[in-house]
Parts: structure tokens; sequence; C-alpha cells
């Protein structure tokens, strides 16, 4: 085994992952397989700590494991592209839309706490703004209304 080399528990423990995550990242191909010691023990580079560091904060920033392993595809190939600024773009579109329908729904959750609801099906309180039973009968009658499509 090369000197500079590191075993499998050893880049687990520095880049605060476990073993099976570096293994999964490894059948992923995200991490280039290692090199093998006559003994047959992996052998990482020191560098797949850094690059363990990377695919972790771009999961942070909400990458994708796909996602996260085409931007490492596009970096190896060293050509110099926008995808990044691109894709940092289109997830910053993405959480902004997460954030409005979260602001939504929290807002929903305001209304049925106020209205102090006390049950999903059967609510008994004055102004349900969530009249889930009343809904439920729309759609069943909806359902009956609706003539067969020729």
């Amino acid at each position: 085994m090369a000197a500079d080399g590191l075993r499998t528990g050893e880049v687990a423990g520095r880049a605060g992952v476990n073993v099976e995550t570096l293994r999964y990242y490894e059948r992923r191909g995200l991490l280039t397989a290692p090199a093998r010691s006559l003994g047959g023990h992996r052998s990482y580079p020191p560098e797949t700590v850094t690059l363990l560091a990377v695919i972790k904060a771009a999961q942070r920033l909400g990458f994708t494991l796909d996602e996260v392993a085409e931007l490492l595809d596009t970096g190896r190939r060293r050509h110099p592209t926008p995808d990044l600024r691109a894709r940092a773009r289109a997830k910053l579109a993405e959480i902004d839309h997460k954030i409005n329908d979260l602001r939504a729904i929290r807002g929903q959750l305001e209304e049925v706490v106020a209205a102090r609801c006390d049950s999903l099906t059967n609510c008994t309180c004055p102004a349900c703004p969530m009249p889930f039973a009343d809904l439920a009968a729309l759609a069943d009658d909806g359902d009956r209304a609706d003539p067969p499509d020729h």
C-alpha cells in the first residue's frame, strides 16, 4: 500500500461519513475506485477527504447526488463551463419555490391552530379552514356527475 494512501476507515473518519457512505459513493461513480493493496485493502489518495467534503457541501446546498455526479463529471473534464452557475441559479429558483410553498403551508397551519381544529375528517370548530369532509363529499359527487369519456 502506498505510504500516502488512506484506508477506508481513515477516509470515512476524516470526512465525517460512515464507511458504507464511502462505498456507496464509489459505486455511484462519485469517487474513483481506489488502488488496492496486495491484501485487497482499499488505498485512497488523501484528496478523497476533500472531495467528500465537496460532495457533502453540495448536498447541503440542495443538490441531489445525481446532480453532484454530473457537476463532478463536468469538473473532471477540466473544461470551464457555465454549468455550475446555471445549475446554482436553477437550484435557487427551486428553493424559492419551496420557500413559497412552505410559507403557504405555514399560513394554513396557523389558520388550523387559530380555529382550534380538532379532527382531520370530523372537525367540530365553527369555521374550519380545512373542511376535509366537505371537500371529500364534493369530490365524490363530482366523480358521479362527470359523463364518461367517448
